[in-house]
């Protein structure tokens, strides 16, 4: 299998880029082909151009040379791996921006299908999607509905045609206890490993 990992945080160190490791190293100790990225550490632009806007032809054709990189490597994918915080309900801006620039139409999607709705064109059938939160579960749904689980499960992954999408929430981060944390990234290990199942 070929999967690609995506870590959304600007800090070296974090737990994020902890969960980030374990999964690149759990793939690959499995011997799957995994292309692992560091958004904020490669200086991925997260900015939207207006040339890439508009008609699918100027969607297709990305003038900035890491952004066609990673089209070309999103098309390739059998799963992706997406390990970001939560942040006021959102990925990251560096990840929003990826979502935006890379999983564009005529690359991950497509429109005017007869039914009216979008036809996904990524091969990647399933995704995992690991966040770190500092909000307790119960107020997340209660007072948010979770807008994280909206974002990947209901909005972007099923529109470019990942049906199986997995998500688990490490929860809260802030004070958690290195045991906490090992039994963390022993789930995130056993999580990836699912994917090749």
């Amino acid at each position: 299998m070929r999967i690609g990992v995506y870590l959304a945080h600007p800090r070296p160190g974090s737990f994020n880029h902890a969960v980030f490791d374990a999964v690149v190293e759990e793939l690959r100790g499995r011997g799957c082909q995994t292309i692992a990225h560091d958004l904020c550490a490669e200086g991925f632009a997260p900015l939207l151009s207006a040339d890439e806007t508009g008609t699918v032809q100027s969607a297709q054709y990305a003038h900035d040379a890491q952004v066609a990189l990673h089209r070309t490597e999103v098309a390739t994918l059998d799963a992706m791996v997406f390990v970001h915080p939560n942040w006021w309900g959102m990925p990251p801006a560096v990840l929003t921006g990826w979502v935006q620039r890379v999983l564009a139409p005529g690359v991950a999607y497509k429109l005017g299908t007869a039914q009216g709705e979008p036809a996904g064109l990524l091969k990647a059938g399933r995704a995992l999607v690991l966040n770190t939160s500092d909000t307790p579960a119960d107020r997340e749904e209660n007072e948010f509905g979770d807008p994280l689980q909206r974002i990947w499960s209901a909005c972007v992954l099923p529109y470019v045609g990942v049906t199986d999408v997995r998500r688990i929430v490490f929860r809260t981060v802030t004070d958690s206890s290195d045991e906490v944390r090992a039994a963390w990234l022993d789930q995130a290990r056993r999580q990836a490993a699912a994917l090749l199942a």
